[in-house]
């Protein structure tokens, strides 16, 4: 007798519209608060550790964005290497990071980079280093709700040609491939890492199938990378990140991602 469909497949026509709208809700949170319609920076970042907010409040280089009318967080403003950015830190996993990517496009965002802590799968050099995600695993639920089944979700194209000499413009160690997303970090076990190791998937973490499938299905352009810091703390010392605890090599690679992606309309 075949297995049951896994109920995360049930009841998803990934055509049909929502019920529950972002703008709606960010029409609300702005009624309840009194706060003006205004926009939010045109690049913004989700900072899942939390590491770039933190630097950015402690050197006061960080200004509250008063209008972002999110329930859940607070977006930070800051300008770094000539652009400006809206940043919210802390935004851990598929839900939460699609819920804001949502609720930022719908508030004036045009590019949303995500740079999240990752466990090394396959090396492809010394910790901490960074990778572009081109691809994605999709071991988490939300994909689902916005793409069709498939065992990848995928960068979009225009993002990933814009991107393409990224490498060659910033300071840092960056690489390009395919990461796992899983919403269980604590159920990454050995055979599993093993099978995705031999599959030529480089890191594991909590974010971007989500992301790129929200990206593809919604068309809006989003960058994920992975800051590969650890190896799942199998030996002490790990989760080392570099300077201001990776916030500075994050920075520099945030800023040669926006001037990439805005290079093509400021010609």
């Amino acid at each position: 007798m075949p297995a049951p469909q896994p109920p995360i497949l049930d009841l998803k026509d990934t055509d049909a519209p929502s019920v529950f709208q972002p703008a709606n809700l960010l029409r609300e949170a702005r009624r309840q608060r009194g706060l003006t319609h205004t926009e939010v920076p045109a690049l913004c970042l989700l900072d899942p550790d939390g590491d770039m907010v933190r630097y950015l409040k402690r050197t006061g280089q960080a200004r509250p964005v008063e209008h972002w009318a999110c329930y859940h967080t607070e977006m930070w403003r800051f300008e770094h290497e000539g652009l400006e950015f809206g940043v919210v830190g802390c935004a851990v996993g598929a839900p939460f990071a699609v819920l804001l990517a949502e609720q930022m496009f719908a508030s004036g965002c045009r590019f949303l980079i995500s740079v999240t802590s990752s466990g090394q799968i396959t090396p492809v050099g010394e910790a901490p280093y960074f990778i572009l995600i081109d691809r994605a695993l999709r071991d988490e639920g939300t994909s689902y709700h916005y793409l069709p089944p498939s065992r990848f979700a995928e960068a979009a194209p225009d993002v990933l040609g814009r991107l393409a000499a990224l490498h060659e413009t910033t300071p840092v160690v960056l690489h390009r491939g395919a990461t796992w997303t899983t919403d269980a970090p604590y159920r990454e076990t050995e055979a599993a890492i093993a099978a995705h190791r031999d599959a030529g998937i480089l890191a594991v973490e909590m974010e971007a199938a989500a992301l790129y499938a929200f990206s593809r299905a919604r068309g809006c352009p989003v960058a994920c990378f992975a800051h590969v810091t650890n190896t799942m703390a199998r030996c002490e010392g790990d989760f080392e990140k570099g300077e201001a605890d990776g916030a500075l090599d994050a920075l520099a690679l945030v800023a040669a991602a926006g001037r990439a992606w805005l290079a093509p309309e400021l010609r």
